[in-house]
């Protein structure tokens, strides 16, 4: 796996750039990176949060992207204690679209290395199908302690496995077929690529490499996808090869349950750190994982009465979604879900998102991209 250029030697650093060069290898959705820093000292920086709600169909209420935020303080945390600094993140007045936090490394001899601070940069996505051989107990046992004891871990395997694979393959149909959706899709990807700093590379998306040039051709123009969704069934074979199949082809899919629903920033912060736990465990442990946010995304726009697409059908197809999901996975997990995916034995990707490097994401230097 590649890595990034240290922007000085580590025995010149600062304390918190140290912390925020690991920090950053955090998950976000479709890798937006929703963070910048403000340095304020060798041991304290401003997390400065934005999320994408206005723009991408996925980040509802931005509530994805603060489950990314939390992700990227856990990890802050995790890699401070590799060098014996416990971490304070404290929430800064400011509107929920942008939320800051102060990050405040305190040197603390009772903290303990993190184990899990050795697989920070290893933890990434794994699109393609796993093995469906079932977790053992030690495996179980150990993700749902991940997780804290103010969220929970709910299996969705066996039978459920099944039905959550055919969710899946319905809910994706939104996806490839709702001009919000493909103005996302659009957006993100990094053709004829393996890596991308700042975007997802069309080779870790799980789709066979000879169809990609389709896919790059059809996503360029809105008009393009109609044609080939109308005339060529172009929505059942990503279906099948980018989500029936990975989500047969798994131990099990999960949710993360919050002790209450998450409305608030805190609570998803605290949902995407519980997650954060939990991914880089499943990693420590050898597994692989995927996350699947958009059945609880939908769902929620269904649930909750709010349009999303001028697309007929859209809503109506959305409403079926949520009952799915509601039958899978139970009513509350509609309700407390911070998280959703699937996990299992399987190969390392190939092909992964990077990140930005850090003095790109520093908003008080010459060099940052704001």
């Amino acid at each position: 796996m590649p890595h990034d250029t240290a922007v000085t030697t580590a025995a010149d650093r600062a304390p918190i750039e140290l912390v925020l060069d690991a920090a950053r290898w955090a998950p976000s959705g479709d890798n937006t990176q929703p963070w910048r820093f403000e340095r304020l000292g060798d041991d304290a920086a401003l997390l400065h949060g934005h999320d994408t709600r206005e723009h991408c169909v996925y980040d509802l209420d931005g509530r994805p992207s603060q489950v990314a935020i939390g992700a990227l303080i856990e990890t802050a945390a995790i890699a401070a204690s590799a060098h014996g600094w416990r971490l304070d993140a404290s929430r800064q007045p400011g509107p929920d679209e942008r939320p800051t936090y102060r990050l405040q490394l305190v040197a603390d001899a009772g903290v303990a290395p993190d184990p899990l601070a050795a697989v920070i940069e290893q933890r990434s996505v794994q699109r393609k199908p796993f093995r469906r051989t079932p977790l053992d107990a030690a495996q179980r046992q150990a993700l749902e302690a991940s997780v804290g004891a103010g969220h929970a871990v709910r299996w969705i395997e066996g039978g459920a496995r099944r039905a959550m694979a055919g969710l899946l393959f319905r809910s994706a149909r939104l996806r490839l077929t709702t001009p919000e959706a493909w103005r996302v899709h659009r957006d993100i990807i990094e053709w004829g690529a393996r890596y991308s700093r700042d975007r997802v590379p069309d080779q870790a998306l799980g789709a066979n490499p000879l169809v990609l040039p389709a896919m790059r051709f059809a996503l360029a123009d809105w008009k393009r996808v109609q044609f080939a969704n109308r005339f060529l069934a172009g929505t059942w074979m990503p279906r099948i090869e980018m989500d029936l199949l990975p989500a047969l082809g798994c131990a099990a899919h999960f949710v993360i349950l919050a002790p209450e629903p998450p409305l608030s920033v805190q609570a998803n912060v605290a949902g995407g750190r519980a997650m954060q736990r939990l991914w880089l465990t499943a990693t420590a442990l050898g597994l692989q994982l995927q996350p699947e946010m958009t059945p609880l995304i939908f769902a929620r726009y269904a649930r909750e009465g709010r349009p999303f697409s001028a697309t007929p059908g859209a809503a109506e197809a959305a409403a079926e979604v949520a009952a799915g999901f509601e039958r899978i996975a139970g009513a509350d997990a509609l309700a407390r879900g911070v998280f959703v995916g699937r996990v299992g034995l399987g190969v390392p990707a190939r092909s992964r998102s990077l990140r930005r490097d850090l003095a790109q994401l520093f908003v008080n230097r010459p060099d940052s991209a704001r």
